[in-house]
């Protein structure tokens, strides 16, 4: 299982650590690579009669039925779903699932240990045996300048502990949020709330390549203070997430739901009124970039302005996209934080003031007498 199946193909058998790599010729049927390996399926057939086949968290529901006796998970951080953990129907979900042959069925996985929350609940099974390696114990393998290069660039630093050193760092350097902070401002319960809205960044496709749509309901309590209530947040499709919003309104008793429309333009609208056309819905364009609208958000959070209410497991996905998402990484959309963002912007953003142009008038000319 890779990331996508590109990087199981390159990596997992053709690379240079790779099967084709160390297994030996007698192992493999036929006796030779060509005759084993199917580059275009993914599939390798060894001597024995068994066989591998490549699968990617690009398609996790392609592991639904088939069965299995050893899973190889490389890289389980970069899956598309890891911030959602192993709880819910995700790629590592439908593996583990799928390890049903054979007297003692069980699952390897290699990755450097990012602080997601599939990582997180590997780590923490006591039925994981965690095992860390550093990069000095791999220096015989590696090319003669690497160690004056990277390691002596990253030695001591925050991100060489986690690619040097495997320790699993809890928050991710340049994220807007920390976990601290998080827990900070957690609350039991929220105040009077004198407005509540439902914000929603839509995915625009409902395939398993989807992103997933965020749901995100918050409230402005009477003390001026942003009080983050629900995670709504899904992966189907336009009719789906809508009913979802709709019924998110309706059970917190929000006055509007505020929708971002850069991607769908007026369907998202349409799609909400479809489901209740009583609904009051404001549409958002985001004309600046994700870190510009996210920053300022961030900053109440930082100030004690904005508490997530209730039982931490309830914001667990939004929270670790929230602490993981670094502005400059490549990571996958942030749904959740996005319809977080928006949803703030709406109750907490500050009109600007008014600009007043101010005209003295020339003094009046004396008037003379008749």
């Amino acid at each position: 299982m890779a990331a996508r199946f590109a990087d199981g193909r390159d990596t997992m058998v053709e690379g240079e650590s790779g099967l084709l790599g160390i297994l030996p010729a007698a192992a493999l049927r036929g006796g030779c690579a060509e005759r084993a390996w199917n580059r275009s399926s993914g599939e390798l057939y060894l001597a024995n009669g068994s066989s591998a086949r490549i699968y990617s968290s690009e398609k996790p529901a392609q592991l639904r039925g088939p069965a299995h006796s050893i899973g190889w998970a490389d890289e389980a951080a970069k899956f598309a779903d890891a911030h959602l953990g192993i709880r819910q129907d995700t790629t590592f979900a439908n593996l583990l699932l799928g390890l049903r042959l054979g007297s003692d069925p069980r699952c390897v996985v290699t990755t450097t240990p990012k602080p997601l929350a599939l990582i997180r609940e590997l780590i923490a099974d006591p039925r994981t045996v965690v095992v860390r390696g550093s990069s000095h114990e791999n220096l015989p393998n590696l090319a003669a300048g690497f160690a004056e290069q990277i390691m002596a660039t990253y030695e001591g630093t925050r991100l060489g502990r986690q690619e040097l050193y495997a320790e699993l760092l809890e928050d991710v350097p340049g994220a807007l949020w920390e976990r601290a902070m998080l827990e900070r401002g957690r609350v039991a319960t929220a105040p009077g709330l004198v407005r509540v809205v439902v914000a929603v960044d839509p995915a625009m496709s409902s395939g398993e390549e989807a992103a997933e749509t965020g749901i995100i309901v918050a409230g402005l309590g009477d003390d001026d203070h942003g009080y983050t209530l629900a995670d709504y947040s899904l992966r189907g499709s336009p009719a789906c997430w809508a009913a979802a919003a709709v019924k998110a309104y309706r059970a917190h008793r929000a006055d509007r739901i505020i929708a971002e429309v850069n991607n769908g333009g007026e369907m998202v609208a349409f799609t909400l009124r479809s489901i209740d056309a009583t609904v009051p819905c404001k549409a958002v364009h985001a004309s600046r970039g994700k870190q510009t609208r996210a920053e300022p958000i961030a900053a109440f959070y930082e100030r004690g302005l904005i508490h997530h209410v209730g039982d931490p497991q309830r914001f667990e996905a939004l929270e670790d996209q929230l602490c993981t998402w670094a502005p400059n990484e490549s990571l996958p959309s942030p749904d959740r934080l996005d319809a977080l963002v928006w949803a703030y912007a709406e109750l907490m953003a500050k009109p600007r003031p008014k600009r007043y142009r101010v005209v003295v008038d020339p003094p009046a000319r004396p008037i003379s007498p008749v």
